[in-house]
This record gives structure tokens, sequence and C-alpha cells, in this order.
């Protein structure tokens, strides 16, 4: 296995129409999940990928199955919970630029993961754990499990990928910064919005905020810049890498996720960390482009023509 991640999933209604969801009529359904989106990603590049969760015994939760599976990843460590449902969650689309997302996630199945759904065998078999700062905002259960499934996989010299994803409606903020930095000690590369270097470290610079997470004990920091890029350090080496630009964003949900798998891939591919890092933006920017999370992911095929644009425009440096 190359890549295990924990996490909720959850279906996702987005009205057919932009304005207050009061007066929505029609709903499209899709599946999502800011562990799982990374997961397909890295599965549409052809890698091996697992998802480790729980999901209700309704149609929700088996939809979420049948998607998730049919994307490549292996459901396996999935369990199916009688007693609790799926979380579901409302995109209410006010206009282009203004987004908002409603959460029915609380006591939801994912919401009662413990460290007894985590299979130690299932971690340390794997390249890589992917961790983001939403799992252990669902429950008091959900952090243990998190801090659970990490130190398993330091235990097994298993690298920890961590992308804060800060959620300000899932939690308190200031048990938020706290479990936030905690994780961060314990994982090898993290992979963070400006904005969540600002909340962990009251820094606004790039170049600090990488610092302040090496100083943590992080090896590689990738923080993800928007449309100016991204900007990486090692300690040793560091770089801004420019956006690959486009010329509409149809929808900015699942960018980060895609960054993320675009990054993850490029390490296993075993890519010099600035092409890793460009591959990150190509991914995060194409997958903007198109409405839904996993809509936009690009296969190998995909990858290699707009690697070739980005190239051509002499931005690959």
């Amino acid at each position: 296995m190359d890549v295990v991640s924990i996490g909720e999933t959850m279906v996702s209604f987005t009205p057919n129409t932009n304005g207050q969801m009061r007066y929505a009529k029609q709903f499209s359904k899709r599946v999502a999940g800011a562990e799982t989106n990374t997961l397909i990603g890295l599965a549409k590049l052809g890698h091996q990928t697992g998802w480790i969760s729980n999901v209700g015994n309704d149609e929700f939760g088996l939809a979420i199955l049948s998607s998730i599976r049919g994307e490549g990843v292996d459901t396996s460590q999935v369990n199916i919970s009688l007693n609790s449902p799926t979380g579901l969650l409302f995109k209410e689309y006010l206009n282009e630029e203004h987004i908002q997302v409603h959460y029915y996630r609380n006591y939801s199945a994912a919401s009662k993961l413990t460290p007894n759904d985590i299979s130690e065998e299932y971690i340390a078999k794997s390249k890589y754990l992917y961790i983001t700062g939403i799992t252990p905002a669902l429950s008091e259960s959900c952090k243990e499990t998190i801090f659970y499934s990490i130190n398993i996989a330091k235990q097994h010299n298993v690298p920890v990928v961590f992308d804060p994803n800060l959620r300000t409606k899932l939690w308190d903020e200031v048990i938020a910064k706290k479990t936030l930095l905690a994780i961060a000690e314990k994982s090898n590369i993290i992979l963070p919005g400006l904005q969540e270097g600002k909340f962990l470290f009251n820094e606004s610079s790039p170049q600090k905020i990488a610092q302040s997470f090496h100083n943590l004990g992080a090896e590689k920091v990738v923080i993800k810049l928007g449309e100016k890029g991204a900007y990486y350090s090692t300690g040793s080496e560091s770089e801004y890498v420019p956006a690959f630009h486009i010329k509409k964003v149809v929808d900015p949900v699942g960018a980060g996720d895609g960054f993320a798998a675009g990054f993850i891939s490029g390490l296993l591919d075993e890519l010099p960390i600035s092409e890793a890092v460009a591959r990150a933006c190509i991914i995060g920017a194409v997958v903007t482009t198109v409405s839904g999370d996993i809509e936009g992911l690009l296969d190998r095929e995909g990858l290699a023509k707009f690697t070739q644009s980005f190239r051509s425009d002499d931005v690959l440096r």
C-alpha cells in the first residue's frame, strides 16, 4: 500500500442554481471527503491507496462505499455502523465567489472512530500515512484515533504527511491550535495553507511559517499560496513554485486535496521536490475548473498533458 488515510467522507448535496439554499428546488448528489479526495487523486495516478473509516448502515453509506471503491481506493478497513448515520453536507453557492458549507455530521458513524478501528498492520505496510486536521476535530475519540495511528506510523518508520486543513466550524480555536501543533510535532511532511500558518504561528511570511514547522521537527514544508503557487522548504533548500494558471475557477472546494495528491504522488515517483510541488500546483488548479471535489482530478495522461503545458511556459525551474 502506498498511502493510507483516516477520515470521514460524506454525501454532498449541491443546489443546481445559485442563491440562498431555502429557494433551491433541485440538488446534485456527490461524495465528498478531504482524505478520500486525496486518496482518489493518488489512485487515478496509479498509486495504491487505502481508507480507514466508518459509514452508516444506510443508503448514503452504501453510496459512499460504492463510489470510493469504484475509484480504486481500498475500503477493506471501512466499518459499517449499525447505530450511527452517515454524515451529510450541503453546499450553498450564493454567487461565484461566495460558497457556504453546512454540515450535518454530529454523532455520525465516522465521528465515533476509536483506536480499536485501526489495524496496526495496515498502517505499518504503507509507504505514507496521510492525516488532515479535520478528523481530530470530529470528536475526542477521533482525536485519540489519529494520535494512535500516528504513533503506529512512527513505530514502523512510516512517514506522516499532515495537512492541517483548519475547519473553525468544527471546534474551539484554542483546542484546534493545541491539537494541530501536537500533530505537526509528530509529522515528517506538512502541507499548510497560508491562513493555517497565520493561525498557528501568527506569522504571514511563508519563510517564517516554514521555519516554525521545521522548529517542530518537520523535514519538508510546502505552503499553498493559491493563485501565487506554493513555497517549499526542506531546511537546506527552499523555493517558490509558480501557480498553474487557469482561465476560470468554477469550484474551489477540493483544490487543497488535489494539491496533496499531486505532491505525495511526486514523492512516490521520487521526483525532485520542486517538480513534486509543481505537480501539486497543476492538479490543485485543474480541480477547480469543474464542479465537484474529484471530477477534475487527473490521470497520468491528463497530468502529462498539463505538465507539458506548464513546462512550455518556462515556469518549471
